[in-house]
């Protein structure tokens, strides 16, 4: 647990927080990203300073100057990852170096300041530990942290920011899919796609998924539950979903996953996996993957399982895929046992209930 000599964010307590009986009833069924919490982690950076003015405050609006560079040009990116509630009471967090390097890479892309990691951890690590009562009980709940920068200089012209503001907000979740469906149903994009080399499919940014909207729209309204999007160049190759990495399993017990390229986002969820596939002996390749070969393995039986994968959903199985060509269902049209198997691992690890031979699981709270 962090002492108050190592607090790089020091706390000024909520004049005001929620009641412990209203946090209560928010915590019974919290859905996702829709309760938050009573403090969040702000820092500033500037040209002059650097980075500056940390701390923990009262979670509240932010007062924004119309011309502030991130409403013109977007210069913004984000991260996501949880705080659980560890068997033994403790908390902790689940590869949060991981997060922290990939919101430096994302910073880089977007021509913007890379926040030090330990400051990143830190501003993870004592927001969660200020706030571990709304981790919620039961499978499923955690303190789901979204680490954001964006550009806060008052300016109208297309150049870098000269000033940021980093702040971290967490919100009290449960399961990312609503009904706690077995699997979910896909939607082929044919029209739309998600990112081009040389773009910016590889960063964390918004920009990325405001321009999946409008996709992810045309799948529930086609009966589906999630897009997953073809590559630009060739509208052929299976990249992602709107906000998940995509894995495949085969008949002979090997799976797959789509190579990262430039175009795909580098998923924690989607390392980890392939990491404990590997270490467990399953052979795991990361190869293009065809749409066409997709339904071809389905219909024959080849394709066994489909899952998606990510910090919001974990693991979810892929039952059913659609386009205006038809539809296809995957296996039983429901979890495989390979799918399970990986998800209940990953789990275990994430909320300490496993041995970690990786070190993944860090303890920031007894």
């Amino acid at each position: 647990m962090t002492d108050q000599s190592e607090t790089r964010f020091p706390l000024t307590p909520n004049a005001s927080p929620l009641p412990a009986s209203e946090r209560a009833e928010k915590l019974v069924s919290p859905g996702f990203g829709r309760v938050f919490t009573d403090h969040m982690a702000i820092a500033r950076w500037s040209d002059e300073k650097g980075w500056h003015d940390m701390r923990i405050v009262a979670r509240g609006p932010v007062q924004m100057d119309p011309a502030a560079a991130v409403l013109h040009y977007a210069q913004e990116i984000f991260e996501g990852l949880k705080a659980y509630r560890l068997e033994d009471g403790g908390v902790g967090l689940f590869r949060p170096e991981e997060n922290a390097k990939r919101f430096r890479r994302s910073a880089r892309r977007m021509a913007m300041p890379e926040l030090p990691e330990e400051l990143f951890l830190a501003s993870c690590r004592e927001l969660s530990l200020v706030e571990r009562d709304w981790i919620p009980e039961g499978e499923g709940g955690a303190l789901y942290l979204r680490p954001f920068m964006f550009a806060s200089e008052v300016f109208l012209g297309v150049k870098p920011s000269a000033e940021y503001l980093y702040i971290v907000l967490a919100s009290s979740v449960g399961a990312y899919f609503k009904g706690g469906a077995p699997s979910v149903s896909l939607w082929v994009s044919q029209e739309y796609t998600r990112a081009a080399p040389g773009g910016t499919g590889d960063a964390k940014c918004g920009g990325n998924y405001a321009a999946s909207l409008v996709a992810q729209a045309e799948a529930i309204r086609q009966g589906c539950d999630q897009v997953v999007f073809l590559d630009a160049a060739e509208r052929r190759w299976v990249e992602e979903l709107g906000g998940m990495n995509i894995f495949f399993v085969f008949d002979d017990g090997s799976m797959l996953t789509p190579p990262l390229t430039g175009t795909i986002l580098p998923g924690i969820t989607r390392d980890s996996i392939l990491r404990l596939a590997r270490n467990q002996g399953i052979a795991v390749r990361e190869e293009r993957y065809g749409i066409d070969q997709w339904e071809a393995d389905a219909r024959s039986g080849r394709l066994r399982e489909a899952f998606a994968c990510g910090t919001a959903a974990v693991v979810t199985p892929i039952g059913k895929v659609s386009s205006p060509q038809g539809s296809f269902s995957i296996g039983n049209g429901g979890p495989g046992e390979r799918t399970i198997a990986l998800r209940d691992t990953l789990v275990n690890l994430q909320r300490g209930r496993a041995e970690d031979p990786y070190g993944w699981l860090e303890r920031i709270g007894a």
